[in-house]
C-alpha cells in the first residue's frame, strides 16, 4: 500500500476532545494515569507479559471511560482470555492464513471519524461459501484488527454496520455455531472494550430474524436495545453520515474493496506482525493468580457465559 495513505484518520481536536471528556485535559494527568496502570501491571504474578506500549495503556484508560480500575480490570481479562481462548489468537498474516476468507466478507474500520468522533466499523457479507473454519478465520481476522484499533485509534467508541443485503443467509445460518460467537464476541468486547453506540444490520430476507436472535442471546440488553434492520443502504445514512461511506455505499471514501487490501496490507506488514507476536505473550499463569481473583467475570470461560455488556 501506499505510504501516503492514512488508514485511519483522526479529528483536529479528537484526542483533545476525548481527554477533556475524562478528566484528563490538566498537563501530566493522563501520563500520571498510565504510570499507576503500569505500576499495578509489574505487581501481577500471574500476568506472562508486563512491558506493555505506553499507548496501549493509555488507550486501555481512555476506553473505559477514564477509570484506571476498570482498565485493570480489562487488561486482566484480555490475558486471561488469550490464556482460555488460544484459538482466536496467533502470528497470522490476514494476506496469507485465512484462505479465500474475502471473497465471502470484507470488514473494515472506516478512515474517517464521525461528528462526535466515533469510527464505524463496515462488514459486508458476499454470497459466497460459509463454513465453520471460515467463521474462525473471520473472528480472528476481526481480532486483529480489534489489535491494530487498540494500539493505534483513539476514539470515542464504534459503530458496527452488518451488510447482509448480498450474502448466501441461507449458508451462514446453516453454519452457524452459537458457542464460537459468544467466545468471539467475548474476546472483542470485554477484552478489547469496544464502546458500541449502534448495530445497523442491512438485511431484506426473513432468515435475518433468526441470526438477529441468535446475536440478542449474547449481548446485553442494552447493546440489543441499539441493534436495528435495515433494508435498505439508504436507510444507513439516517444513523451514519453517507459522507464516510465507501463511494459503493453512495459515500464519498474509498471503494470497500480498496479499503479491504489496504486493511489486509496493514495488517500483514512485519510491523505489525511482529507487534502481535509480542502481544501474543500477554497470557496469565493461573498457577500465580491469587486464588480470591478468578472468577466468573471473566467472561464465563470455558461453559457458562455470562451476557457481554458494555457502558
Amino acid at each position: 500500500m501506499d505510504s501516503k495513505v492514512k488508514i485511519i484518520e483522526l479529528k483536529p481536536d479528537t484526542e483533545e476532545h476525548i481527554r477533556k471528556l475524562y478528566n484528563f485535559d490538566n498537563p501530566g494527568s493522563l501520563e500520571d494515569a498510565v504510570n499507576i496502570l503500569n505500576e499495578w501491571v509489574q505487581q501481577q504474578p500471574h500476568f506472562n507479559k508486563k512491558d506493555f506500549n505506553s499507548r496501549y495503556l493509555e488507550t486501555a484508560i481512555i476506553s473505559n471511560k477514564g477509570s484506571i480500575e476498570r482498565a485493570k480490570l480489562q487488561l486482566d481479562k484480555m490475558c486471561t482470555l488469550r490464556t482460555l481462548l488460544p484459538h482466536f489468537f496467533g502470528k497470522y498474516s490476514v494476506k496469507t492464513d485465512f484462505g479465500n476468507l474475502y471473497e465471502s466478507v470484507h470488514s473494515v474500520m472506516l478512515p474517517k471519524l464521525t461528528e462526535d468522533h466515533y469510527r464505524v466499523n463496515l462488514i459486508k457479507f458476499y454470497d459466497g461459501e460459509w463454513s465453520t473454519s471460515l467463521s474462525t478465520n473471520f473472528y480472528r481476522y476481526n481480532i486483529i484488527l480489534a489489535e491494530y484499533f487498540r494500539l493505534h485509534d483513539y476514539v470515542n467508541g464504534g459503530v458496527l454496520v452488518a451488510d447482509f443485503l448480498d450474502a448466501n443467509l441461507m449458508t451462514i445460518w446453516e453454519n452457524k455455531n452459537p458457542g464460537q460467537l459468544r467466545q468471539a464476541l467475548s474476546v472483542l468486547i470485554h477484552g478489547y472494550i469496544v464502546r458500541v453506540k449502534g448495530i445497523y444490520i442491512l438485511a431484506d430476507s426473513k432468515i435475518i430474524d433468526g441470526i438477529v436472535m441468535l446475536f440478542k442471546q449474547v449481548i446485553s440488553s442494552k447493546m440489543a436495545s441499539r441493534l436495528k434492520v435495515l433494508k435498505r443502504r439508504e436507510d444507513l445514512y439516517e444513523f451514519v453520515p453517507k459522507a464516510l461511506l465507501p463511494k459503493d455505499y453512495g459515500g464519498e471514501e474509498r471503494s470497500l474493496k480498496t479499503l479491504q487490501d489496504e486493511w489486509i496490507d496493514v495488517l500483514s506488514s512485519e510491523e505489525h506482525l511482529t507487534y502481535l507476536n509480542a502481544m501474543n505473550a500477554a497470557t496469565t499463569n493461573e498457577s500465580c493468580r491469587p486464588k480470591d481473583q478468578f472468577s466468573e467475570q471473566y467472561a464465563g470461560m470455558p461453559g457458562t457465559f455470562r451476557y457481554l455488556s458494555v457502558d
